[in-house]
């Protein structure tokens, strides 16, 4: 098996379009595998850095080996209830709820981080100084979703884009 871990930063400005391209024309770069298993060519794409120290990483093949598609990861993270199987990859619902506690705690912080995660959806490169002094006592750090739910629109982007893309994404995010 060929295992490859690469640290990449992508660009998120641009149209959907663009965005969706400079992914797509990095990851077919890639070797080909030789066939299935341990014949697989594997790929960890290191994306984001978060204040924790922890990364954002895209893995491929993701479990479904669609195509571009790829699972988005966070290291030393647990997105699963407890008393559940281990999972460091959100899933959508795990964003959905955490923004609305963010929502019900602090209507006024969640609404500038609401502000900060339309500006991602909109294909926007937003720095941390526009939202490192967004907090709350729950759930995920404001970085954390800020960085990831950008590779969810991406994902979302690359594996429907003849339908909705990023939108399916952006419905979980409650309006302010």
């Amino acid at each position: 098996m060929s295992r490859y871990e690469i640290t990449h930063f992508f660009s998120n400005s641009g149209s959907r379009n663009e965005v969706r391209m400079r992914v797509v024309e990095y990851l077919s770069r890639e070797e080909p595998g030789q066939g299935q298993e341990s014949l697989a060519s594997r790929y960890i794409y290191y994306v984001e850095q978060l204040k924790d120290g922890n990364r954002v990483y895209l893995q491929r093949p993701a479990n479904l080996h669609n195509g571009f598609d790829f699972l988005v990861c966070v290291e030393n993270t647990n997105y699963a209830s407890e008393g559940k199987r281990k999972r460091n990859y959100p899933k959508h619902d795990d964003f959905k709820y955490d923004l609305a506690a963010k929502k019900f705690e602090n209507t006024h912080m969640y609404s500038r981080l609401y502000d900060v995660l339309f500006r991602v959806y909109n294909c926007e490169d937003v720095p941390e100084s526009d939202y490192s002094d967004i907090t709350f006592n729950t759930g995920l750090p404001v970085d954390h979703i800020v960085k990831t739910i950008k590779w969810l629109f991406i994902e979302q982007d690359i594996r429907y884009w003849n339908y909705s893309g990023r939108a399916m994404t952006w419905g979980l995010v409650p309006d302010k």
